[in-house]
């Protein structure tokens, strides 16, 4: 059951955090992808943000094993940093390649800033969600 609240949590963190970081992001001007794309995935054709927060789910999951066992403060810290690196690195030097994009974003700083501030917030919420889930 504590794996299905932390897919929930993964998921939801994906909406609410990432997206909202993005929306961040993109009105004050340094992003120039807006937050909840729509646009059709293959080979389902989901639109994208769904898609996004699936895959936020599986990590949240991942999240949640490796800092359930943590408290306070190294808590809270742990759902950040791991969540700023493990999702990037993976999407900057696997995913991208794969999608046809550039390995490592050309190893562009402003796209790994930008990736580490959008996952450090997803992996916060999923900390700050399992915490609420966990109450329920």
């Amino acid at each position: 059951m504590v794996w299905l609240r932390a897919f929930i949590a993964g998921f939801f963190s994906t909406l609410i955090f990432h997206q909202g970081m993005l929306a961040l992001l993109h009105f004050g001007k340094l992003v120039p992808r807006a937050p909840f794309a729509m646009t059709p995935v293959p080979p389902l054709g989901i639109p994208s943000v769904i898609s996004l927060a699936f895959w936020g789910g599986l990590w949240g999951v991942l999240l949640w094993a490796m800092i359930r066992g943590q408290s306070g403060g190294t808590h809270w810290l742990l759902a950040v940093v791991l969540g700023a690196l493990l999702p990037s690195l993976v999407a900057l030097l696997v995913v991208f390649p794969l999608k046809g994009m550039a390995f490592a974003a050309n190893w562009d700083p402003k796209i790994w800033v930008g990736a580490a501030l959008l996952n450090g917030a997803w992996g916060f919420g999923v900390a700050l969600l399992m915490q609420w889930l966990g109450r329920r």
